[in-house]
């Protein structure tokens, strides 16, 4: 945009209020600015892809692409703190979003865990680096999530599997002790849950609040009655496609209901409504446009 004239530096000076958001895979001055980007990459350098798999297996990218959205995500949030800047002291500023630096900023505890230890988390699937029980455990029939975040929730789940004598094994009354015996306490786990399916431990696990989980697939997860419940999938119809569904944003407001979304638009569908209403050009400019091929469209008859 700089080459183009269309800079920040150059258009602020006509509009100091202006804000103006870019995201790029790297930012504007890191050493690797001029390097492309595609999703994929900025797994790779965020440390997501080394631990997004079980012990010992091969790095994966997250199956959904998470490094594109992270991009968004954080750049939303800079242009709406900079929004209300600009209503505290009328100026405005340059937003500079980085694919990389929003998956890093996802980090979290596992950064955390580096900057305290001084070494690299290691993958552990489903696994929690510092939680067990915690993760996908195999049934007669599939897996089941579970998630004892406390001891509460791990007396519970003792209960749950008929085993409340664990929770007196010093191997495993304490937090820091499981952790210690993880393989031997995983192990114990898994032969018992073997021996009864999903739907019992899924009913089981509910009796005795013990955080848990199916592991669904997309289609399922679309389908399921939270999905309808909050209304998340919409219907549309699209000029080339016909009725089609989407995603809703899951943001929900308390003020009024949120408006039906428009399709998709087809290339260069809104590209004369735009300039009309935002930049003001008559019917006539915008047919030049299009007779110059500038713009792709139709002229008006």
């Amino acid at each position: 945009m700089d080459k183009l004239g269309l800079g920040y530096e150059t258009l602020s000076k006509d509009n100091p209020g202006l804000l103006y958001c870019s995201i790029s895979g790297f930012g504007n001055d890191s050493p690797l600015s001029e390097k492309p980007a595609f999703d994929v990459v900025a797994q790779a350098l965020s440390g997501v892809m080394s631990i997004n798999r079980e012990a010992g297996a091969t790095p994966n990218r997250l199956g959904l692409p998470l490094g594109d959205m992270a991009g968004g995500i954080y750049a939303l949030f800079g242009v709406l703190a900079a929004l209300v800047e600009r209503q505290r002291t009328g100026k405005g500023q340059r937003i500079d979003v980085a694919m990389l630096d929003g998956l890093m900023g996802m980090l979290g505890y596992l950064a955390q865990i580096y900057f305290v230890t001084g070494k690299a988390p290691e993958p552990v699937g489903t696994k929690h680096p510092n939680i067990v029980p915690y993760g996908a455990y195999p049934t007669k029939d599939g897996h089941v999530i579970v998630a004892c975040l406390t001891e509460i929730f791990w007396r519970n789940f003792a209960e749950a599997l008929d085993m409340p004598e664990l929770t007196s094994d010093p191997r495993f009354a304490e937090y820091s002790a499981r952790l210690e015996n993880r393989q031997v306490l995983e192990d114990i786990i898994g032969q018992r849950m073997r021996r009864d399916d999903n739907a019992y431990w899924l009913d089981r696990l509910t009796e005795y609040d013990v955080p848990s989980a199916p592991i669904l697939d997309v289609g399922q997860a679309l389908e399921q009655a939270h999905t309808r419940a909050r209304d998340l999938v919409g219907k549309t119809h699209h000029a080339s496609v016909g009725d089609m569904e989407f995603l809703r944003t899951p943001i929900r407001f308390s003020g009024k209901p949120l408006d039906g979304a428009s399709p998709p638009p087809l290339l260069g569908e809104q590209t004369p409504e735009v300039l009309s209403r935002l930049l003001g050009l008559n019917e006539a400019e915008i047919g030049d446009l299009i007779g110059d091929a500038v713009i792709s469209g139709k002229k008006a008859s």
